[in-house]
C-alpha cells in the first residue's frame, strides 16, 4: 500500500463482502489522470455543448482551464499548436490565470478534436462549467507540492556531499571515499531529475515535437547535460560532477513555478468563488405541495421557496410579502437591500429577513451572476497586447540562447576544453526567459483583483493599459451619473386622453425597455400590458400597437412623425398617437453622492470631463452644474455620441466612456476604453471594457491611478528581465557564473518580477474599499 488511505480502502472492499472484485479484474484500475482519446467526444454531444458552448452566428467558443499550464511558454506552445488546426477562429491562453478562450468554427472542427490536442501537448483541458476548477487546483497543487518536497530534500542531501568534496579537493580526500559519495550524489539525484525535474522534460519534449521550441528546452537541455556527463564522469572514474547544480536548479525553479501557479489558482478563484454562490438545490412549489429539485432543473415561471438566511437560487421576482437580501457578491457593499412584493431579487444573493417566494424568470447562463462570470471569463483568458509582445520576444529569444550556447560552447573548447562544460551550462540556465513572459500578466492580474475588490470589474485585457493613457472621460446622465431610479414628476395632457390614461399608456410601452428611464413606469398604477408589435429605435423612444393604433413615446422628434405639426418645447418626453399628441411627461432623477468628488479627482489627474447625454437641455444643464462639469451635450442620439467620441480620438485622445442602457452599446464599443454600470444592460456591459458593479462613481478615478501603476509595474518588470538577461548573459558566457549561481539567479528573477506585481495588490490608493459580506470576500480575496 503507497498509503494509510489506500490499505483503509482495501480493508473497507475486503470487509463488505466485495474482495472479489480484486479476483476478478484483470488489470489494475486506471488512474484519474490517464484519458481516452475518445472520452473527449462527449462533448462534441449537443445537450452538453448548450450548457458550455457560447454560439455566435457560426463561430462556437468556450472557456477553458487548462490543468499543468506552467508558464508563459506553455500558453505560447498550446496557442502555436492550435492555430495549424483547421477551423479554428481563435486561440488565446493566460499563463497567469490558467485559462483559454477558444473560438472555431463547428462545420471545420470539432471541441473534441482541439480538447484531444490540448491533451497530446500533456495538458488536461477542462471546460469551465463542467469542470469542479477548486478540485482541478488541489490536484495540480499536491503535484506541485510533492515535486518541492522531494527536489527540496534532494537539493539538501546532494550539497552536503557536494561540500564535502569540495572540502576535500583542498585539504584531501581518500579517491574511494570521493568515488563513494559522487555515486550516492548519483542515486540522490537521479530521482529528483525523474520525478520533480519531469514537468521541464515533458514541456520540452512536446514543444519540439511539435515543432515550437519553448522556455524548457534550454533548461531541459541543461538538466540533462549536466546529469549525463555527471553520470558518464561517476562510472568513468574521472571529471567533475554536477549533481549539486542539477538537484539546486530543479529547486529553484519548482519553487518559482509553485509560486506562479499560486498566483495563478488566486486569479482564476474570484470566478470560481462566485460560481460556488448558487446552491446546488432549491425547493420548488407546485400547487399545495413541495419539492427539492437540482438548481438546473428549474425553468422560468417557477415558484421557489427561499427561506430566511437561504441563497436565492436563481433570478427572479419577489411574489408576496417585502424581504432584505444581501446583494454584496455583485455590489460589493454589505448594506442589507430592502425588496418588495414585485421587485427583481438576483440569484446568488442571500435572503435575510423572511421567508421569500420568488417566481424565477431567468436561469443558466441568462441570469446576472452567469453574465458576470462570463465577463470576468473573458477577462481571464484574454492578454494584454504587451504580453503578447513580450512573448514573441522571449520566443526568439529562445532560439538565441540556444544559438549562444552553441557559439559559447565552441569557443571554449579552443581555449580552455575543460570549462567548456560548465560554461555552456550556466549559459543555458541563467538566461531562461520566464521573467521576460511574466513581467506583465502577473502586474495585469494583481491589478485586476485589486480593482475586483472595489467593484470594478475588468472584462477586456487591455483596459488597464488604455485606462492609464486616458486624456478624456466622456460621461452619459442617465444612470450613470444619476442614481437610475428616475420617478415620474408630471404629465400634462395634450390630447383628446387624460394624463392618467397616458401614464398607463407609456407604462405598458415601457414593458418592453431595458432604457434606465424605463424604471420610471414601474409603479403606475393600472398599466397596460405589452402593445403588440412592440419596436422603436434607440436613442429615440418606443412604438407599439394597442386596437390596431400606433403610440409612440420618446423624444419629440421621434413622436412628430406620427403626429401633426404642432409647437411643442424641446423638454421631457412625449406620447403621441397616429395623429394626435397625447402628453408631455417629466421624468427626473437624483445624483449619485459621489459624482462631484469623482469628476474632482478626475479633473485632479490632468483629465478633461464632458458629459453627452440624450436628455433635454434643461435636464443635462442642471447635472452639469451640480457636478462641476463645463462641458456638455444634450439630445444626443446614439450615433452622435459616436461621432463625438471618433471627434476626440481624431484630436490624439484617448477617451474613457462611462454609460449605462442599450442606447449606450455602441459607443461603448467604439470608445478607446468602456466602463458600463452595473445596473445597466447586458448588452452595455458586453460592449465595455470594464463594469462598475458598486454605485461609487469614486473608483473611476482609483481605476485610472491603478492601471497608471500597472503601466509602470510592468515597465519595471521588463526592463529588469531584459536588464538581468542582457548582463547574465556576457558573465555567464566568459565563466564568471558557475552553473548553481546561474540556477539561483534566473529563479530570483522570475521572482522578484511576481513580487514586484503584487505590491498593485495593495489598497492604498484613494478611499479603502467598503466592507462587503461574506460573498463579496469570497470573490475579491481572489
Amino acid at each position: 500500500m503507497c498509503c494509510e488511505g489506500c490499505k483503509a480502502a482495501a480493508e473497507f472492499v475486503r470487509d463488505a463482502g466485495l474482495a472479489d472484485y480484486y479476483r476478478f479484474r484483470d488489470s489494475p484500475a486506471p488512474r484519474p489522470e490517464i484519458v481516452a482519446d475518445d472520452a473527449w467526444v462527449t462533448y462534441d454531444r449537443p445537450d452538453v455543448q448548450q450548457r458550455l458552448i457560447a454560439r455566435r452566428g457560426n463561430i462556437d467558443g468556450a472557456n477553458l482551464l487548462i490543468e499543468g499550464l506552467r508558464c508563459s511558454a506553455c500558453s505560447w506552445l498550446i496557442e502555436r499548436r492550435l492555430e495549424r488546426l483547421g477551423g479554428v477562429a481563435s486561440i488565446s491562453v493566460n499563463p497567469a490565470t490558467g485559462r483559454a478562450g477558444i473560438e472555431w468554427r463547428p462545420g471545420e472542427c470539432q471541441l473534441s478534436t482541439i480538447l484531444r490536442a490540448i491533451h497530446h501537448l500533456g495538458y488536461r483541458p477542462h471546460l469551465l462549467g463542467a469542470a469542479d476548477t477548486l478540485e482541478v487546483a488541489l490536484r495540480e497543487r499536491r503535484g506541485a507540492l510533492k515535486r518541492l518536497a522531494l527536489a527540496g530534500l534532494g537539493m539538501m542531501q546532494v550539497m552536503m556531499f557536494a561540500v564535502a568534496m569540495y572540502a576535500g579537493a583542498f585539504d584531501g580526500m581518500d579517491p574511494l571515499l570521493r568515488q563513494f559519495l559522487r555515486l550516492v550524489s548519483m542515486l540522490v539525484a537521479t530521482p529528483v531529475l525523474v520525478y520533480s525535474g519531469r514537468p521541464f522534460i515533458e514541456g520540452a519534449w512536446h514543444s519540439l515535437r511539435v515543432g515550437q521550441p519553448g522556455m524548457d528546452v534550454p533548461v531541459a537541455l541543461a538538466l540533462l547535460l549536466a546529469w549525463g556527463a555527471s553520470t558518464f564522469n561517476v562510472f568513468a572514474g574521472r571529471g567533475d560532477v554536477y549533481f549539486d547544480s542539477v538537484t539546486t536548479f530543479i529547486f529553484l525553479l519548482s519553487l518559482g513555478r509553485f509560486a506562479e501557479m499560486s498566483a495563478r489558482h488566486r486569479a482564476g478563484s474570484t470566478s470560481d468563488a462566485l460560481l460556488r454562490l448558487q446552491p446546488a438545490t432549491a425547493i420548488r412549489q407546485l400547487g399545495d405541495a413541495t419539492e427539492r429539485i437540482a438548481v438546473t432543473e428549474l425553468v422560468p415561471g417557477d415558484i421557489v421557496l427561499v427561506a430566511a438566511g437561504e441563497t436565492i437560487p436563481a433570478d427572479g421576482t419577489l411574489t408576496g410579502g417585502a424581504t432584505a437580501v444581501d446583494e454584496s457578491m455583485i455590489t460589493g457593499e454589505a448594506i442589507a437591500v430592502k425588496r418588495l412584493a414585485g421587485q427583481a431579487v438576483l440569484g446568488g444573493s442571500i435572503n435575510l429577513s423572511r421567508p421569500a417566494r420568488v417566481r424565477i424568470d431567468a436561469v443558466g447562463h441568462e441570469t446576472v451572476l452567469a453574465s458576470i462570470v462570463r465577463l470576468l471569463e473573458r477577462a481571464q483568458t484574454e492578454r494584454p497586447a504587451i504580453a503578447r509582445l513580450a512573448d514573441r520576444w522571449a520566443a526568439w529569444f529562445v532560439g538565441g540562447v540556444l544559438l549562444s550556447a552553441a557559439v559559447v560552447a565552441s569557443a571554449w573548447m579552443l581555449v580552455d576544453p575543460s570549462r567548456a562544460f560548465e560554461t555552456t551550462l550556466a549559459v543555458l540556465v541563467v538566461t531562461c526567459p520566464c521573467a521576460l513572459s511574466l513581467a506583465t500578466p502577473t502586474a495585469v492580474t494583481a491589478a485586476t483583483a485589486a480593482l475586483a475588490r472595489r467593484g470594478l470589474l475588468i472584462t477586456r485585457a487591455d483596459t488597464l493599459e488604455s485606462l492609464a493613457q486616458t486624456t478624456r472621460v466622456v460621461l452619459d446622465k442617465t444612470g450613470t451619473l444619476t442614481a437610475g431610479e428616475p420617478l415620474v414628476s408630471r404629465c400634462s395632457a395634450l390630447g383628446s386622453l387624460g394624463s392618467a390614461q397616458c401614464l398607463r399608456i407609456a407604462a405598458g410601452l415601457e414593458r418592453t425597455s431595458t432604457h434606465p428611464l424605463a424604471r420610471a413606469f414601474r409603479n403606475i398604477a393600472g398599466a397596460l400590458p405589452a402593445p403588440a408589435d412592440p419596436g422603436g429605435e434607440p436613442g429615440e423612444g418606443l412604438e407599439g400597437y394597442y386596437d390596431h393604433v400606433r403610440y409612440r413615446l420618446g423624444r419629440r422628434e421621434f413622436v412628430a412623425q406620427v403626429t401633426p405639426p404642432r409647437e411643442v418645447p424641446d423638454s421631457g418626453i412625449y406620447l403621441g398617437r397616429d395623429g394626435e399628441w397625447l402628453a408631455e411627461i417629466e421624468i427626473t432623477d437624483t445624483l449619485r453622492p459621489g459624482a462631484p468628488a469623482a469628476i474632482r479627482r478626475l479633473e485632479g489627474q490632468g483629465i478633461m470631463v464632458e458629459i453627452a447625454s440624450g436628455d433635454h437641455p434643461e435636464a443635462v444643464a442642471r447635472i452639469a452644474a451640480e457636478t462641476g462639469v463645463d462641458e456638455y451635450r444634450a439630445r444626443l442620439r446614439p450615433e452622435d455620441k459616436i461621432t463625438r467620441v471618433r471627434l476626440l480620438e481624431a484630436a490624439h485622445e484617448t477617451v474613457l466612456m462611462v454609460g449605462d442602457g442599450i442606447n449606450d452599446a455602441p459607443v461603448l464599443a467604439a470608445a478607446s476604453v468602456s466602463i458600463a454600470m452595473g445596473a445597466g444592460a447586458s448588452l452595455a456591459q458586453t460592449s465595455a471594457g470594464a463594469v462598475l458593479m458598486s454605485t461609487d462613481l469614486e473608483v473611476i478615478p482609483v481605476a485610472v491611478e491603478v492601471a497608471r501603476r500597472t503601466v509602470r509595474v510592468i515597465r519595471q518588470n521588463l526592463l529588469w528581465a531584459a536588464a538581468y538577461n542582457l548582463a547574465a548573459l556576457p558573465l555567464a558566457a566568459l565563466g564568471f557564473i558557475p552553473p548553481w549561481a546561474a540556477a539561483v539567479g534566473m529563479s530570483l528573477s522570475s521572482l522578484l518580477v511576481v513580487a514586484n506585481a503584487l505590491r498593485l495588490r495593495d489598497d492604498r490608493i484613494g478611499p479603502r474599499p467598503r466592507p462587503a459580506g461574506p460573498a463579496a470576500q469570497a470573490a475579491a480575496t481572489a
